[in-house]
């Protein structure tokens, strides 16, 4: 057992798992685009089913047009902490394989690719990530022109840290990495048990 960043495991891992959480608070200033093609490097190496790499990334960077269109696109408790973020990334994963068959993990796949875009972003000095679920889909898939045999995942912020202090105040209360629930309640040895 070790506790790094307010976290204790269960069993020894590496700091890694532990450093990577999900500020809001970000400072508004900008993101070089070499520190963003990192993160995308990172991300381009994930596992990947069958190799297929379903995953693509829409990005639009801060001092851009498409910045407030991109702003545009997140629910309205996002778009308060967003407007300070260097860049908004959309993810999207594609539905079916080479051959027009469905691709059963193509979300477990772009998942496995964010991971490695947050766990690189925790390791470069002065950059911090949020993976963001309260967007507007439908709007990203017109505004995007998204073809249909394309999933819309997620948005991901990208930052320098900002001042707690800047955010609302339900969200200052939530700026600090969470805990996790129990190995006991997540794994299952030779069956699932409805719990």
């Amino acid at each position: 057992m070790k506790t790094v960043n307010g976290r204790t495991t269960e069993y020894e891992i590496d700091d890694i798992f532990l450093k990577r959480h999900s500020p809001r608070a970000m400072s508004g200033e900008a993101i070089s685009k070499q520190e963003l093609m990192t993160l995308f490097e990172a991300a381009r190496w994930a596992p990947s089913s069958r190799n297929l790499q379903p995953w693509k990334f829409i990005y639009a960077m801060r001092y851009t047009p498409e910045f407030e269109t991109f702003l545009s696109f997140l629910v309205d408790g996002n778009r308060i902490w967003c407007v300070r973020a260097g860049t908004l990334i959309v993810t999207i994963s594609k539905k079916t394989t080479k051959e027009d068959a469905p691709s059963p993990t193509h979300s477990f796949d772009s998942g496995s690719a964010w991971e490695n875009f947050a766990l690189q972003a925790s390791r470069m000095n002065n950059i911090v990530v949020h993976g963001i679920g309260g967007i507007y889909r439908d709007l990203i898939k017109e505004k995007l022109n998204i073809p249909d045999d394309y999933n819309m995942e997620m948005m991901i912020a990208v930052g320098r840290p900002g001042k707690i202090e800047d955010l609302p105040e339900d969200l200052r209360l939530r700026e600090k990495p969470n805990d996790r629930k129990p190995l006991e309640e997540i794994i299952y040895e030779g069956k699932f048990i409805q719990t």
